[in-house]
């Protein structure tokens, strides 16, 4: 089937809210020798599209300016240096953008099998949370089995990934979120504790579930004033990954903290690193989550599904923190 010469695609039209997110006819994106085109059928939807489409969060040089950072779709067109994969294949793969379009080129080393059962819908929930936490709960905080992950905002897509992960790999699991509905969902997941933050102190409420000893992880998107709390959060050893700063991105440290309890302060970001960097985290979700996906053992939480039209509507959702899980839209 030949490919158009053009495709409907999302663009920023300039900095703001969601209205300013408006449909127009894009040329297909080019290919270098290792990417692929994909055909998209679903792309997620995720804070840093918000991000971005605000203008505080410009994509890396070199990326898309559509928004969108993962994918899932059939094969389209394949880079001279591809060989792996093939035209037609099913696949979800992470992008640095280019997500809310018709098209989207994507490296074929962040390409990934579509698990057994799964929809595009489905598929399309997985890369950028499952990139995301794999890479800072367990390769940099390096969460091992019997030990306590605490996850700020557990209703949310990272949330939801994360518990199941955690729990998948014998973790025990407290997460914060802002509702009693949310803390029940969380639990239903299988949240050991989920601590709604409207109404309790989560500080005081992980002394109580810990016997005052703490947690061993926090996997934290507020920061801000979150960050004195969760020095207290946790126990000699532990360790902090900032992966977002709602609340903003100062906040004033106690030293005598870290050092008296030896703690690790760590973040990161993933859409500016390498593809060298993004691959080994590939090879590493294929070993060892994506059976647990086609087994069924864990599975994306879909919260809603909008049309590539409805892209702000999408993103209302997304700001409006009533979510629970991923938002994701079908192109």
């Amino acid at each position: 089937m030949p490919l158009p010469h053009s495709m409907r695609a999302i663009e920023i039209t300039q900095p703001g809210g969601p209205e300013v997110l408006g449909l127009a006819e894009r040329p297909i994106p080019p290919l270098s020798a290792q990417q692929v085109l994909i055909r998209v059928a679903a792309a997620g939807v995720n804070r840093p599209d918000a991000m971005q489409r605000r203008g505080v969060y410009p994509p890396p040089p070199g990326a898309s300016d559509i928004p969108g950072l993962e994918i899932a779709g059939t094969v389209a067109a394949l880079g001279d240096n591809v060989h792996h994969l093939s035209i037609g294949e099913p696949v979800c793969a992470l992008v640095t953008g280019g997500g809310y379009a018709e098209f989207c080129a994507a490296s074929a080393a962040l390409c990934l099998p579509i698990p057994d059962d799964f929809d595009f819908i489905q598929a399309a929930a997985l890369p950028e949370t499952f990139f995301t936490v794999w890479s800072n709960v367990f390769d940099r905080a390096h969460l091992s089995a019997g030990e306590t992950l605490l996850i700020h905002g557990g209703g949310s897509g990272i949330g939801t990934t994360a518990i199941q992960l955690a729990k998948a790999f014998g973790a025990r699991v407290f997460v914060t979120a802002g509702s009693d509905a949310k803390c029940e969902f969380c639990r239903q997941l299988g949240a050991d504790a989920a601590i709604n933050y409207q109404s309790q102190d989560f500080a005081d409420q992980v002394r109580h579930l810990t016997d005052k000893q703490g947690v061993d992880v926090i996997l934290d998107m507020i920061g801000g004033d979150y960050l004195p709390k969760n020095l207290k959060c946790l126990a000699n050893d532990g360790r902090l990954v900032q992966i977002a700063i709602q609340h903003g991105a100062k906040a004033e440290v106690d030293l005598w903290q870290i050092m008296l309890k030896r703690l690790t302060l760590t973040g990161s970001t993933l859409r500016a690193r390498d593809d060298l960097f993004k691959q080994q985290i590939a090879w590493k979700l294929r070993e060892k989550v994506w059976p647990l996906l086609a087994s069924g053992k864990i599975r994306p939480v879909i919260d809603s599904v909008f049309t590539l039209n409805d892209a702000g509507k999408a993103h209302e959702r997304l700001e409006s923190g009533q979510h629970i899980g991923k938002i994701i839209l079908k192109v």
